[in-house]
């Protein structure tokens, strides 16, 4: 796997993490916030950072998160700096998104994405506006229950125990990828090096699938990178069924990535927080 993609890659699901499921829905409706901090390394140097914090009223949720780089990678490399969101309810069927959002700046060139979701389809909003070549475009079908990388993610966690061996469809607005997990295991939580996980940790495989848009690697090359999967450890931080990620590796050809959890934190929501979700 390329070293840039595997980066991306790790970062975006560090920051979780078809329709939104959970085994309890009601255990995540208390007026709660969540704060979670991630850090990638490459050969032992910092490399990503990543803050989450999700916001759990009644029936609804809001997660957002940053990711940016730090130390040595952020002095040598092309400035990077990304912020998602994912909003929706929950209902006795689960939960639903109502639409999710990321702004991300590469260098000096910033881009912004909104999807919402109504009735099954998807609306969004480019800016810049997105001119794809005619090969690279994405059709309405295979848009049609595709989710926002946040949102994807958040289904992975919402789906707790039942997290693996699933297809997450996910789009970006340029590029619908399938992201494929797998289940190859549990570890114990009592014998692991995350302080604060609650029963044991399940250990998915993550695999991608290219489906169309905008990529800048040949086929071949994608296809190969499906025989080094990237390894997330999912686990239960507070009294939900939610699994967090709280651990990931991925190799790549210069040496092998690695995510970790910096700490976990969660609070009542003030009553003004309360309020304005609500609205």
């Amino acid at each position: 796997m390329r070293f840039r993609k595997a980066l991306l890659t790790v970062a975006l699901s560090m920051g979780i993490t078809g329709g939104l499921t959970l085994t309890t829905p009601g255990a995540a409706q208390e007026a709660r916030q969540v704060d979670i901090s991630y850090e990638i390394t490459f050969a032992g140097l910092s490399g990503f950072r990543i803050d989450l914090t999700a916001r759990f009223n009644g029936a609804k949720y809001d997660v957002e998160t940053r990711t940016f780089k730090e130390g040595l990678l952020r002095a040598v490399t092309i400035h990077y700096d990304g912020r998602n969101r994912a909003w929706g309810g929950f209902t006795a069927a689960g939960a639903q998104p109502s639409a999710g959002s990321l702004s991300i700046v590469v260098g000096d060139k910033p881009r912004t994405w909104i999807a919402q979701y109504a009735g099954g389809a998807m609306k969004e909003t480019h800016n810049p506006e997105w001119k794809p070549a005619p090969q690279q475009s994405i059709s309405d079908d295979q848009k049609r229950g595709s989710l926002d990388p946040l949102s994807a993610a958040l289904s992975v966690g919402f789906a707790g125990d039942n997290a693996c061996d699933r297809t997450v469809p996910s789009n970006d607005g340029k590029r619908r990828i399938d992201v494929i997990l797998r289940k190859v295991g549990t570890e114990p939580g009592a014998t692991s090096d995350v302080p604060g996980v609650q029963g044991d940790l399940l250990v998915c495989e993550i695999y991608t699938k290219r489906v169309a848009g905008e990529f800048y690697d040949a086929p071949k090359e994608a296809e190969t990178e499906r025989e080094r999967p990237i390894k997330i450890w999912l686990a239960r931080m507070d009294q939900t069924q939610i699994r967090y990620p709280v651990k990931m590796e991925a190799r790549t050809g210069f040496g092998t990535l690695r995510g970790r959890t910096l700490s976990f934190r969660e609070r009542p929501l003030t009553p003004e927080e309360s309020q304005a979700m609500r609205r």
